[in-house]
Parts: structure tokens; sequence; C-alpha cells
């Protein structure tokens, strides 16, 4: 244990960087990637670094859209084919085999074929050759390849499965294989409804830019001020750690754009905390797992999918980031209740507050805030650009961090015995190599997240080259009638299986273009649709088999990964059901507001339903909830979320009678051995 400080690694053991490492790799293909050392190390950091720095200036040009995006992607290809090897259980040290680099090479000569042609190819007469048909292929095929390592194969199975589905669509029109092989390569190579459409487009823009400025974050001392700061507000209470993590997952969640990175981050110091408290490794892990998916969703950032979503809903970014507050406090909320509750149940006590940070720390450390204020407050001013914003941000935070630095280094100058002018000097090259660090690993970040958005936008184009929107939107809404919860319901399910294994922005781009369409044919709102998949695409990191974030807390917490998986999905009960609730009551997303008290209604009714829920599935309110109980605190729950005031007053009527009924027999069952002595 580090001597006791003001941060929250004082409060408790962490797991090893070893074991992270290892579960890291393990359940986050991001983490699956070269080992370089010495010489090759400098090459590979300044290379990396380089396409950092390009991917700052990218989102400034201002030139043909597939000049600029096929460079992108060509780039990407290098860089992440230097980075993930073929096989993460045979990575030797320095060493990249020769057809790795032939892959790289011929994979980035396909785009930059494509960007030395570009203009030309979007002249009114120009023929798609041979060559140029090949050349596409090979790009798209060396780009799944790359999918594979760093992204995963579910991704690849539903777009190899799109590319099939589109030969299949062609051959039916009469087309030969040629002929079908030179549509379906020009509307995925050649145009910006493909590989180099709209996810990537938004990529460039916005996206890597806010991964960078998340690695900034966490690597000038920033991000360790959010845990710190959750500490002090919610470590003392009943079962503090894991409300700890709640918060201090929201607030990393919101700029890392994983959930199993968040996961695994921030679970390394509230994992072993909640374990120390009391909670069983199982819930511990899915705390985290649940809280870290949940920082997705949360702005002003939500994982940088805001952006995509702004694009797709033609609006502006301020307003998506508004109108996610609610269903996010309702989220996050949901999971507070759920911890309290099962720490009352287990009797848990909260970290000694000699033992947590103190409020002079916070007070005097408070400045490491304000490269999100900053962010904020560009954003509403609504006089600069995102990317603007973003980049500024990005200077704030090494500014901040170089302060921060320096602060702690004339701390600790007595220890040391250097002057100030050597002080000054250390800083400078410390703060030098975290934003190099910084860089580096926004660079590598961007590579995960770019390869997603082409293999997302693979999956789009062949949804319009095919018209398979129609098919699915067709089906479904003759499935469901007149009934709009069976479309809801048959939604959520496409949702949670098409995301799967699939990183948050990717995830968003593919629900966007299948599902978001069905519900606005059945009559929901087009925001309300949107953030209805966006929420269940999200939640399929938490739900079984395929739980990504849940399995990476269970390994950590060394709790069996099913219920793990499971604890979390109840968990998260709120995800389940606020997005059913802004379907049908658009208000809590701002929509069609005529009145402030209509939100302050469906705000506080949902509150309150949600608490009944999450009692009922606890099932300890006080003391035991007997089974007829917990069955009628879920049906008064759910009447609370139902936009009806008739159903709101029977819900609250359930619910409250409930929880004063087991007040009072808990106070009862305290009294009975008193009056019997």
């Amino acid at each position: 244990m580090k001597k006791k400080g003001n941060t929250a690694e004082a409060v408790v053991d962490t797991a090893s960087e070893q074991d992270l490492d290892a579960v890291m790799r393990k359940f986050d293909r991001e983490s699956n990637t070269r080992i370089w050392e010495g010489k090759p190390k400098i090459v590979v950091t300044i290379i990396i670094a380089l396409f950092a720095f390009y991917c700052i200036a990218i989102a400034f040009m201002k030139t043909l859209p597939e000049i600029k995006l096929s460079s992108f992607l060509g780039l990407i290809t290098i860089i992440g084919y230097i980075t993930y090897p073929a096989n993460k259980k045979k990575v030797k040290v320095n060493s990249m085999p020769i057809y790795d680099i032939l892959l790289m090479a011929v994979g980035a000569a396909a785009f930059f074929y494509f960007t030395l042609k570009a203009q030309a190819m979007q002249q009114p007469g120009y023929v798609y050759e041979i060559t140029d048909i090949l050349i596409g292929v090979v790009g798209i095929l060396i780009m799944a390849e790359l999918c594979r390592r760093c992204v995963g194969v579910p991704i690849l199975c539903v777009a190899g499965a799109l590319i099939i589905y589109a030969f299949v669509n062609q051959f039916s029109y009469g087309a030969d294989i040629f002929q079908a092989l030179k549509v379906i390569i020009y509307k995925l190579f050649y145009s910006t409804n493909g590989i180099i459409g709209t996810p990537v487009d938004v990529c460039t823009k916005y996206i890597v830019l806010f991964i960078i400025f998340g690695a900034f974050l966490e690597r000038t001392g920033i991000a360790n001020f959010f845990i710190d700061f959750a500490n002090r507000i919610a470590g003392w209470s009943s079962g503090g750690p894991a409300k700890v993590a709640v918060i201090s997952s929201a607030l990393c969640g919101m700029v890392s754009g994983s959930s199993v990175g968040n996961t695994v981050t921030t679970g390394s110091v509230t994992i072993p905390m909640m374990k120390k408290t009391g909670y069983k490794p199982e819930f511990a892990g899915a705390v985290e797992a649940a809280a870290s998916t949940g920082g997705q969703i949360m702005p002003p950032i939500m994982g940088a999918a805001a952006f995509l979503m702004a694009e797709y809903m033609n609006l502006d970014y301020g307003s998506v980031a508004v109108k996610a507050i609610l269903p996010a406090v309702l989220y996050f909320t949901g999971i507070f209740i759920a911890v309290h509750l099962e720490a009352k149940k287990l009797g848990l006590k909260g970290i000694s507050v000699k033992d947590l940070p103190k409020f002079s720390y916070l007070f005097k450390n408070i400045y490491l805030m304000i490269p999100l204020v900053v962010l904020v407050a560009l954003v509403a001013s609504g006089k600069n650009t995102m990317r603007m914003a973003a980049v500024i941000s990005i200077g704030a935070a090494f500014l901040v961090g170089f302060i921060n630095f320096l602060t702690s280094a004339f701390a600790e100058k007595k220890n040391t015995g250097d002057g100030a002018g050597k002080v000054i000097g250390k800083t400078v090259a410390k703060s030098l190599n975290v934003g190099l660090d910084a860089l580096v690993a926004g660079g590598k970040g961007a590579i995960t997240v770019a390869v997603a958005c082409s293999m997302a936008g693979i999956i789009a184009g062949c949804i319009t080259v095919t018209g398979l929107a129609s098919v699915l939107i067709n089906g479904i809404v003759q499935i469901a009638g007149n009934a709009k919860i069976i479309g809801l319901l048959l939604t959520m399910l496409c949702c949670i299986v098409l995301g799967m294994g699939v990183p948050t922005t990717a995830n968003y781009c593919i629900m966007a273009s299948t599902c978001a369409p069905i519900l606005t044919q059945l009559g929901f709102p087009v925001v309300a649709a949107h953030f209805f998949v966006f929420y269940f695409g999200i939640v399929a990191d938490i739900t079984p088999p395929v739980a990504l974030a849940a399995y990476a807390g269970s390994a950590i917490a060394k709790s069996n990964p099913m219920k793990t998986g499971l604890n979390a999905t109840k968990l998260a009960i709120a995800a389940f059901i606020v997005p059913y609730i802004f379907a049908f009551s658009p208000e809590m997303l701002f929509e069609g507001v005529q009145h402030w008290y209509e939100v302050l209604q469906i705000a506080a009714t949902s509150l309150v339903g949600l608490y009944g829920v999450a009692a009922a599935l606890n099932g300890h309110l006080f003391k035991k909830i007997p089974v007829p109980f917990r069955i009628l605190l879920v049906a008064g729950g759910i009447a609370m979320m139902i936009p009806d005031t008739t159903t709101d007053i029977i819900g609250f009527a359930v619910v409250a009678a409930i929880t004063v009924l087991q007040l009072l027999m808990s106070k009862k069952n305290k009294a009975t051995p008193l009056q019997t002595a």
C-alpha cells in the first residue's frame, strides 16, 4: 500500500499492473498490441505521435472528402498493422512478420491509390476498370483483417453476411459476377456511402480529437482527480466504495469511449475497495461494469458517440448533450439505489473519513477540472466549432497537467534538494514525455475507432445498396401491427444482438442504419428512436452471453463471469426501462415540452419507479421483502413509468405502502427482543 495521501490509491491496494494488462489483453482487443523495445520503440512512438498530430490537422483540412478520408484510412492501415499482431498469443519483442509488412504496404497502397485518383473518379465520364475493382477488393479485405485484430469478429460477421446478401440482391436483377462486383465495390470502396462513409467522416472531424483529449486527461492526473472527488463525496457512506465506483466511472467513462477500458482503468481501484468493504466479488465486478458502460451515455461527451448522433439526427452537438442529461441521471441513480440497498442488506460501512482525500486537497486541486470546463464553455458559447473546442481543450489539458506536475515537484523539493531551475526543467521534461505518451495513446485509440467506423460504413453501404432497411422495417412493422410496444421489444432484441462485442461508435452507426428507421416508421420521434437504439446497443456490453465489460470486471474481482454479467444486467435495469419511458414520453428528451413541470413529473415518477423495481430485484428493504410484495413493487414501479397520471398515482401508492409497511415491520422485529426482556 502506498503512503497515506490524498488519492484513491491511498484507500486500498489496487490490482497489479501485470494483472490489469492480462485482463485488458483478454477482454479488450485494443490492448493486444505488438511489443516494441529500444530503438524500434522510439521509431514506432514517433510515427504514432506524428499520426496523432496528423489527426488533429486533418480535422481542419478543406479538401475533397474522398481525398481526406481515403488518405486517413491509408495511414490507419499503416499504424494499425504496426500496432496489432495477427495472433495475440504469439507476440515476439521487436518482431513484425514479412506477411504483416506486405499486408500493411498493399492495404495502404490501395487507399492511397484512391486518394491519388479521387479527383479523376469524380468526373462524370470516368469508367471503372478491372484494376480499380481489384484494388477496391484488396483494400476492403485488408481492412477487414485489421478489424479482426483490433475490433473483433462479431462486426465482421454482420458485414460479411450483408456483403453476401448484396451479391444475392444483385444476382436477382440478372447481373453477372463481374457486374455485381463492380457495383458493390464502387458503393463500398469508392463512394462516400461505404467504407469512407459518415462514420469515418465523423471520426476524422470529432471522435479522434476527443480520443486524444481523453488520453491527455488520463495521463496528466485529471482522471485521478475524478476518483478522489468521488471518494470524498460518497466514500464515507454505507457501502461507499461502490458509490465511488458509480460516480468515478460516470466521470471517467464519458471521455474514455470504451466500456471495457473504463472498467479496467477505474475498476483497478474501485473493485478491490468494494471487496475489502464486504461486497461479494460478483457484485463488485458488476457495479464497475454497469457504471463504466453507463459512462458511454454520460453527457457532455458520451464516449464520442454524441457527435455521430448529432450527424445522424441533423442536430447540433449541444442539443444532443442536453437531451442526454435526464436519461443518464436516471440510469446512474438506478445503479446508485441498487448499490445502497445492497449495502444496507449486507450491513456494510463506508471508508473511514481519515483515509479519504481531504476537502482542502480537492479545493487546492480544483483547477484540474479546467479542461472540461473550457470544453463545455466553448461548446455552449456557440462561437467555436467542435473541432476548435476540442483542440483548445487538449491544449488546456496539457497546460493543467504541467501545472499539476510543477506543483507536485515543488512540494517534493525539500526532499530532493533541487533548485527552482532544476525543478522546472524536470517538470518540462516530464510534461513533454507525458504529452508524447498521450499523443501515442490517442493515436493508438484512433485505430480501433476508425477501423470499426469503416466496417460500420460497409454495413450501412450494404443496407443502402440492397434496400434491406425497408425489408426490416416492413417486417417488424407488420409483426408489431398497431402494438408499438411489440415493435420496441423486437427492436431492443435486434440492438442487443447486433451490439454484442462491437465498440460504442460502430455500435451506434449500425443501430442508426438498421434499427432507428424501424421506430420512426412506427411513429416514434426521430430523437427518441435514435436514443432508444443507442441505449440498447450499449447495454450489450453487460448483457450475457457476450458481456465484455462484465467479464473484464469479473477478471479483476476474480469472480464467476456469468454471475457477474447477470448482476450487472440487474444493476443496470434502468437502461432497460428508461428507453421505453422516453420512447413513449419524449418530453424526457426535452422534445415537444410545453410546460416545465411535465419534465419534472416524468423525472420524479421515473425515479420513484426505479426505486421500486430496484428494491424488488434486491429483495431487501429494511428487512427481507416477501415474494408477493416484490411482485407488487415491480408492478408499482413500472406503473409509475407509464406516461399517465392515473398509473403514476396507483404506482406511487403501491411503492409507498410497501415501503412504509417494511419499515414498520423492521422496527417491530427490533423491538420484540426488548419487550420479551
